[in-house]
């Protein structure tokens, strides 16, 4: 789990910002008006920890956080949300069968190739389903890294990670088999969304 003052530092020199109060808050307005429109069952992939997962069990909808982290697995827990410790590229429950997959809060970089990723999430939604990625800024480039987490809590191995800009999303998803259906912005923070036909 990140500790507060973490950032994400590439090989090539890039500092990547952690929202670490974030992610153990509430979902904010914003989030909350988007989570609003989505289709049950929910499956967040790299749930941290679990507040999304939370929330919307909370509402009395249906949801799954997966996280790879034991850490972040035991906080959500704490917090009520069913979540699983599971790498997002091992089997899953419900596949093929999932309304909407979440990758939020920068969680569209897990394993370094958006378009295997955005595969993984096409295979688990159901026909009709939708995933909701957030994005970086439209004119941020689309491209793999090498990273570290760096916090005051130490620094880690380095692992494949990647950025994904507005503007690369469509082709990215179209090339996964998934049709691009729109964006959003709240809160100064960028959400794609992807349906599979």
């Amino acid at each position: 789990m990140s500790a507060p003052g973490a950032t994400l530092v590439s090989t090539c020199g890039d500092v990547i910002p952690l929202a670490v109060d974030r992610w153990h808050a509430p979902p904010g307005e914003g989030e909350q008006a988007l989570l609003d429109t989505l289709a049950d069952p929910v499956l967040d992939l790299g749930c941290g920890p679990g507040r999304i997962a939370a929330a919307l069990t909370q509402d009395g909808r249906v949801a799954l956080g997966i996280d790879s982290s034991p850490a972040a697995v035991d906080t959500s827990r704490r917090q009520g949300a069913p979540v699983l410790l599971r790498s997002v590229f091992e089997p899953l429950p419900g596949e093929g069968r999932w309304a909407t997959v979440l990758l939020l809060d920068g969680n569209v970089g897990i394993g370094g190739d958006p378009g295997a990723l955005f595969a993984r999430c096409a295979a688990l939604l159901r026909p009709g389903g939708h995933l909701v990625a957030e994005v970086e800024l439209p004119g941020v480039v689309t491209r793999p890294l090498t990273v570290r987490l760096e916090s005051p809590d130490g620094t880690s191995r380095w692992f494949p990670w990647a950025t994904v800009g507005a503007d690369g999303f469509p082709a990215l998803v179209t090339g996964a088999g998934l049709v691009p259906d729109g964006r959003s912005v709240a809160g100064g923070r960028w959400f794609a969304r992807a349906m599979r036909p």
